[in-house]
């Protein structure tokens, strides 16, 4: 099948303001993109409905993302009702520019690391169950997929891997539908990279709770020229009926903060531009090679 392609605005800023969004999108539907990844930093540093008109002028879609930075962390009771009333906030930001999905890596704040033994990983996974579980049911009731993502190891303690994320949203996941409201999954080609023996058969585990799939290089740079078997993520997303985007995620090095965050300490590309457009073009060219057309 033919995935629509998308790339997420991190690729040329951070934050994102009304000005840099249109911007933004026109570049990026310039280069073929058919959808835009917004996300939700600030609540305010973007209009959701400006986002909805522009978008829907250049016709483009929108998927919305949400950032657990300082200060937002469901593990802390410090932070825990402030980054649920920010989730939900991010649940109506996606209603209004049309998103189906909200993903992140909605349990700690990234970046926060620590050791636990069984009793405490079991301790800690269990209070994130209650604390996303009323996150969860807000966005079901409003037809939104909140899509956890697990990060590497670097990044997180909690959530590494697809088996992981599975165990923990086990009792929540319930049987809805492929792509259904509620809870689901985002998987990132980049962690998969790291973190699983076989990102296929990791996109295979998560089979139709999938509700969100990101995807770069193997560095965080462009699509194609790097060592991920594509040909393997491709199939594995067949098997398990993903018919949604792919997304590009990948990130300025010229904002301090989200370089820091990321890891961008080299240009990952010749330009942006550059790495957009090479993932655009592999992405195009090797879905029309599987489709078996020219």
């Amino acid at each position: 099948m033919r995935r629509t392609l998308g790339v997420n605005t991190w690729v040329w800023t951070s934050p994102l303001d009304d000005a840099s969004l249109l911007a933004i999108a026109e570049r990026a539907r310039g280069i073929g993109y058919e959808l835009l990844e917004l996300p939700v930093e600030t609540p305010g540093d973007w209009s959701p409905g400006l986002a909805a008109e522009r978008l829907a002028a250049l016709g483009m879609g929108a998927r919305v993302v949400g950032a657990m930075g300082e200060g937002r962390d469901l593990l802390d009771e410090r932070f825990c009702a402030a980054t649920q009333a920010y989730l939900r906030h991010c649940v109506d930001v996606a209603i209004a520019v049309g998103s189906p999905t909200v993903a992140g890596p909605f349990t700690a704040r990234t970046g926060r690391v620590w050791r636990m033994d069984a009793a405490e990983r079991a301790a800690a996974i269990a209070a994130w169950r209650e604390a996303i579980r009323p996150v969860a049911a807000y966005a079901a009731e409003r037809g939104v997929t909140l899509a956890i993502e697990p990060l590497n190891r670097y990044e997180t303690s909690l959530l590494n891997t697809v088996g992981q994320a599975l165990d923990a949203l086990d009792p929540l996941l319930g049987d809805g539908a492929p792509g259904g409201a509620g809870l689901g999954l985002a998987l990132d080609a980049y962690h998969l990279n790291i973190e699983e023996r076989s990102p296929a058969a990791a996109i295979r585990a998560a089979g139709d709770h999938l509700a969100v799939v990101q995807v770069c290089g193997n560095d965080r740079g462009p699509a194609g020229p790097d060592h991920t078997d594509w040909g393997a993520l491709f199939d594995a997303l067949d098997d398990v009926g993903y018919a949604g985007p792919l997304t590009l995620e990948s990130f300025t090095g010229d904002n301090d903060t989200i370089a820091t965050a990321a890891s961008i300490w080299r240009p990952l590309a010749a330009s942006q531009d550059a790495l957009a457009r090479i993932t655009y073009d592999f992405l195009t060219d090797h879905q029309l090679q599987r489709s078996g057309r020219p």
